[in-house]
C-alpha cells in the first residue's frame, strides 16, 4: 500500500491539528484534525478492498520466429456481486506497460484487450501478471495487486531455407548419402520381430533359443554427422545497440537454418556453444547483478568476465571428441582473428565451414581447405551457403 503526497500532507496536518486542538483547547482545530483522520481511514478502507477478478490470457501463437506477429488476448472478468470495480489496471508485456480498461467494470461482466507482443528480439517475452491499482476517491492511498499468471511468448531465430547440406567424409558404401539411419551391414543389437521385417535379417540361432523370432538391428555408421559451433562470446560480437548484438542474432539465425536443414535431411547434427550459459552461473554475484539489470546474455558473459579463454578449451574438446564429419563454426566480427584456430580442426573434421556474420570487411581464409562465408545477416548467409559448390 502506498500513500500519495496528498495523503502524506493530510495525515500530517490531521495529526498537527489534533495535537494543537487538545493542547490549547481549541475544539475547532480538533474537529478539523478528526475530519482529516476520518478521511484518511476511509481512504485506507477503500483502497484495501480487494475486488474479485479472474484474468485469462491467451497468446496467439506462443512460439514465433523473430519478427513474426504475435498477439496477446487478456480477458478480465468481475466475479463480484455487490459493486462495480472502479479500478486502474495495466498488463506487463516484457518491460512495456499496456493499459487494460477495467474502470467501472460491473459485476458478472468482463472486458477484453488485445495487443501485439514485441518480437523484435529473440528470447522469452514474459507477459503478465496484470497489475490492478485501487485508489480512493480523494487520491490519498493507492494499492497495487497482481492478478493472473505470467505467460511466456517464445521468440525463436528466423530459419532461412538451405538447399544443400555438407556431407563431409561420411558417405555410404555405394558413394551416396543414405538418409535412412538403419539397414546397413553394421550389427548393433537384436530385437523382437515385427510385421514388415525382412526374413533374411532373422537370427535363427537366437530365435530357437528364446522361442521367439529375433532380428538383427543394424545401424548406418557411415552416415555423415554435422557439428554446429555457435560462437556466443562477448568479444566475438562487440557491436551492440540497446543491449542487442545484431551479429549474434544473425549467427543464431544461421545456426537455426543449418540445424533445420540437417534435421529435414535426416542427418545427425549437434549444437555446441563456445561459452555455455552454465559457465556464467559460476561467476556468482557479478552475473546475478547483470541479469537483474536487464542485460543480454552476451552482456552477462562479459560482465562475468567469461568468453576470453573459452574458445581454446572448446576447440580442444571438439578436437578430442570428434563429434562429426563436418564442422560449421558461426562467429561475429570479433571472431575473424580466430579463423586460424578453426582451421586447425581440419585434421579432426574433414570439412570445416566458418561463417562470419555482420563483419565490415570480408574475412580471408588462413588455412587451405577452409570454407569461409561472409554474410551481413541470416538471409545473406543462406544465399551464400547455397552458392558453395565444394565443401
Amino acid at each position: 500500500m502506498g500513500v500519495t503526497a496528498r495523503g502524506v500532507g493530510l495525515f500530517v496536518a490531521a495529526g498537527v491539528l489534533l495535537a494543537a486542538g487538545f493542547r490549547f483547547a481549541y475544539p475547532e482545530l480538533a474537529l478539523l484534525g478528526a475530519a482529516g483522520a476520518t478521511a484518511g481511514g476511509y481512504a485506507v478502507a477503500v483502497a484495501a478492498w480487494r475486488p474479485r477478478l479472474a484474468v485469462v490470457r491467451r497468446a496467439e501463437p506462443d512460439r514465433v520466429a523473430r519478427g513474426e506477429p504475435a498477439t496477446m488476448t487478456v480477458t478480465v472478468h468481475n466475479r463480484g456481486r455487490l459493486r462495480s470495480a472502479n479500478l486502474v489496471a495495466e498488463d506487463r508485456c516484457g518491460a512495456v506497460p499496456v493499459a487494460v480498461p477495467v474502470l467501472r467494470l460491473r459485476p458478472g461482466r468482463d472486458t477484453t484487450v488485445r495487443y501485439d507482443v514485441p518480437t523484435t528480439r529473440r528470447g522469452v517475452v514474459p507477459v503478465g501478471p496484470l497489475r490492478v491499482i485501487r485508489r480512493d476517491p480523494l487520491g490519498l492511498v493507492s494499492l497495487s495487486r497482481p492478478y493472473g499468471e505470467t505467460v511466456p511468448v517464445w521468440v525463436h531465430p528466423r530459419v532461412h531455407p538451405l538447399s544443400v547440406v555438407p556431407t563431409g567424409a561420411g558417405r555410404s558404401l555405394d558413394g551416396q548419402v543414405d538418409a535412412v539411419p538403419h539397414g546397413s551391414i553394421t550389427f548393433d543389437s537384436l530385437r523382437e520381430y515385427v510385421v514388415g521385417d525382412e526374413l533374411r535379417r532373422v537370427h535363427w540361432r537366437t530365435s530357437a533359443r528364446v522361442g521367439e523370432l529375433m532380428v538383427r538391428e543394424n545401424v548406418d555408421t557411415s552416415l555423415p554427422r554435422l557439428v554446429v559451433l555457435l560462437d556466443n562470446r562477448a568479444v566475438a560480437h562487440p557491436q551492440r545497440s540497446a543491449g542487442l548484438a545484431e551479429s549474434f542474432e544473425a549467427a543464431c539465425e544461421a545456426a537455426a537454418s543449418v540445424l533445420t536443414a540437417a534435421h529435414r535431411s535426416d542427418l545427425p547434427v549437434v549444437l555446441v556453444l563456445v561459452a555455455p550459459e552454465d559457465e556464467g552461473s559460476r561467476a556468482g554475484v557479478a552475473e546475478s547483478e547483470a541479469a537483474r539489470s536487464g542485460l543480454s546474455p552476451l552482456d552477462r558473459l562479459a560482465a562475468a568476465g567469461l568468453g576470453g579463454d573459452t574458445l581454446d578449451a572448446t576447440l580442444t574438446r571438439l578436437r578430442g571428441e570428434r563429434r562429426g564429419d563436418t564442422l560449421v563454426a558461426l562467429t561475429g566480427p570479433g571472431g575473424r582473428d580466430s579463423l586460424g584456430q578453426f582451421g586447425a580442426l581440419r585434421g579432426a573434421y574433414p570439412s570445416v565451414v566458418v561463417g562470419v556474420l555482420a563483419a565490415a570487411e570480408p574475412a580471408q581464409a588462413q588455412t587451405a581447405g577452409l570454407v569461409v562465408i561472409d554474410a551481413a545477416d541470416g538471409a545473406a548467409f543462406a544465399a551464400e551457403w547455397d552458392r558453395v559448390r565444394r565443401w
